[in-house]
Parts: structure tokens; C-alpha cells; sequence
């Protein structure tokens, strides 16, 4: 049997980005019971690649109760749906097998890995208080792709001095903007940059000087977007929301490092769920950004736990 329902989860404050704001995360969990196994799995559908929770319930809906993690990469696309059920098939043949998803999945034991914490998009003076509260915290997301940009990075570096800083243009620039930031970036030490250019531009990309690694987000998605991604960036953000679930990061992982792309992990807003899979993923990755937790003013029972040495891996009693 599967079920699908639809979940929310408060923020802990206000999350803007330059494509909007929102006050919660709204989730899709499905569950997959078998002879009275069930294994679970959660999803955020997003309206960038023009998912709602609708159809992406429907999509899930559609699929015959007895299929399996391989029949699925064939029936679904990658995206938020084949995630969710991918996630919830991989935790129930964990369950009916009595070990974890690592040791299914051939893995190592996984550890815990140091997250990116994203601060939202506000004024300067809001986000270098942002910054200094967070100051903490080794590895500082921020995300731009405005007109104000500058002023907001130099005032997250002014409360921030010690951390690490990755920017998250969110497909806002152009590369005559890119080409200007580039050297100030370079300055206030910024280690990444993601999707500077909208997905359908990033062609523009090739030829440029990257004086800060890049970041492919919107423009990978799976192992098909790999070979388009040559001389344009350095890196690979791999998301499950994107790949399609567990099945497919971890193919897509393996396939960038051997393709010569540093490895980035990261995640929509989301619970403790839907981070779990990510963190088998992150083993190892060059930048890990599994936050969405930390944002949330609730999350699922048993969540994850996040101290200094950074996300760690899932319970048997959350999900694997």
C-alpha cells in the first residue's frame, strides 16, 4: 500500500530568497507498507521545475502498489516524486532486511559531516546580525541575486570574519555581473558560487575565468545533465529533489567525481526526512549545505542530530 500525505512544518523566522519568502515548509511524506513494513520517505515539490504538491501526489498516486526501486526510475522522472518513493522503498527494504540503507547500498559507515547554515536574504544591517549570531557556525550560506548584493556580502563578512562564505546567486546574475563581483568575491573570501547564471544561459559560462569555483544547482539534475556541464563549473550540487531519490544521487555522485567535479550536497526546506538519505550522499563531499532542519521551528520526532562536528547521520528510528 502506498499512502501519501501532505505535512507542515513551521520556520523558525521568515526564509527569503530572490524569489520569494515563506514562513513554512510544505512537505509531501509517503509511506509504503508490505506484509506490516513500512518504510517512509519525504519530498518538497518545487514550482522552479514546475512541481506543486498536486501533481506531484498525483504522480505518486499513479504508481502500482507492488513496484521497486528499479521498475521506478523508469515510471517516474527525476524529481520530487520518484524521491519520496524512492526514500520510502529504500528504508523498507532496510527494515525488512534488518540492517541499514548504508549497508544496502554496499557504503561505509557513515560520520558526521559540517553543514553550510543559509542566511536569509534581508538588509545588510539585518544580515550582518544574522551573521554575527551565526558566527559559529564554520560554513555561512548566503543567498543573493539582486541589485544589493555587495552591500549584503560585505556586511555578512563584517559579523561573520572567521567562517567560510558560499553564495548562492540563484540563477540573479548575468556575466557581466559575475565578471564584476568576481574580484570582490575573490576578496571577501568566498569559497563557492552556485548557479550564477539562469540554466538556459549558462552556455555564457564557458570561456569565463573563474576566479571563485562554480557550482552547477538548477542546470544538474541528474547523471544526463553531467556532460553540459563541461567548462562552465567546477562543482555539482546534488540534491534528491532533484535527482529523483537516493538511487540516482548516489549514481550521480560517482559519476561528477569521475568526470572531475567536486561534489556538493545540498536540500530543499525540508525536515529531518528528507536530510537523511542526503547525508549518506554528503559522505565525503566537498561542501555539504543539509540545513533545512536547522531552519524549521518543529521537526519529526527522532530528527536528526546537528552539533560542532556537524549533521549526523540518521537513526534506525527516523528513516534507514
Amino acid at each position: 500500500m502506498i499512502e501519501v500525505t501532505r505535512d507542515v512544518f513551521r520556520l523558525a523566522q521568515v526564509f527569503t530568497i530572490s524569489r520569494g519568502s515563506r514562513t513554512e515548509a510544505n512537505v509531501l511524506t509517503v509511506r509504503v507498507t508490505r506484509a506490516g513494513v513500512t518504510g517512509w520517505g519525504e519530498c518538497v515539490p518545487y514550482a522552479r521545475y514546475d512541481e506543486t504538491l498536486e501533481s506531484v501526489e498525483a504522480q505518486i498516486r499513479s504508481l502500482p502498489d507492488g513496484i521497486d526501486r528499479a521498475s521506478l526510475q523508469e515510471a517516474l522522472p527525476a524529481g520530487a516524486a520518484r524521491n519520496a518513493m524512492d526514500c520510502a522503498l529504500w528504508d523498507l527494504e532496510a527494515k525488512q532486511a534488518g540492517c541499514r540503507v548504508w549497508e544496502l547500498a554496499g557504503l561505509t559507515a557513515p560520520m558526521p559531516e559540517v553543514t553550510a547554515y543559509t542566511l536569509s536574504l534581508d538588509t545588510p544591517e539585518a544580515m550582518q546580525a544574522q551573521a554575527a549570531k551565526n558566527a559559529f557556525r564554520p560554513l555561512l550560506k548566503i543567498k543573493l541575486g539582486t541589485p544589493d548584493d555587495m552591500p549584503r556580502l560585505e556586511a555578512v563578512r563584517a559579523g561573520a570574519p572567521g567562517a567560510r562564505i558560499i553564495v548562492d546567486a540563484n540563477e540573479g546574475w548575468s556575466t557581466k555581473v559575475y565578471a564584476d563581483l568576481a574580484p570582490h568575491l575573490l576578496r571577501l573570501g568566498v569559497a563557492l558560487v552556485e548557479q550564477p547564471l539562469p540554466a538556459g544561459e549558462d552556455d555564457a559560462l564557458l570561456g569565463v575565468e573563474r576566479l571563485v569555483p562554480l557550482c552547477a544547482d538548477e542546470s544538474c539534475h541528474d547523471r544526463a545533465s553531467l556532460s553540459k556541464l563541461k567548462g562552465k563549473y567546477d562543482m555539482a550540487n546534488i540534491k534528491l529533489d532533484k535527482t529523483g531519490g537516493l538511487t540516482e544521487a548516489l549514481a550521480l555522485r560517482d559519476a561528477a567525481r569521475t568526470a572531475g567535479y567536486d561534489v556538493m550536497v545540498g536540500c530543499m526546506v525540508g525536515s529531518s526526512l528528507a536530510m537523511a538519505p542526503a547525508v549518506l550522499v554528503a559522505q565525503g563531499a566537498a561542501i555539504t549545505d543539509l540545513d533545512g532542519p536547522l531552519l524549521l521551528a518543529e521537526d519529526r520526532a527522532h530528527g536528526l542530530r546537528f552539533d560542532e562536528a556537524g549533521v549526523h547521520p540518521s537513526e534506525a528510528s527516523l528513516w534507514g
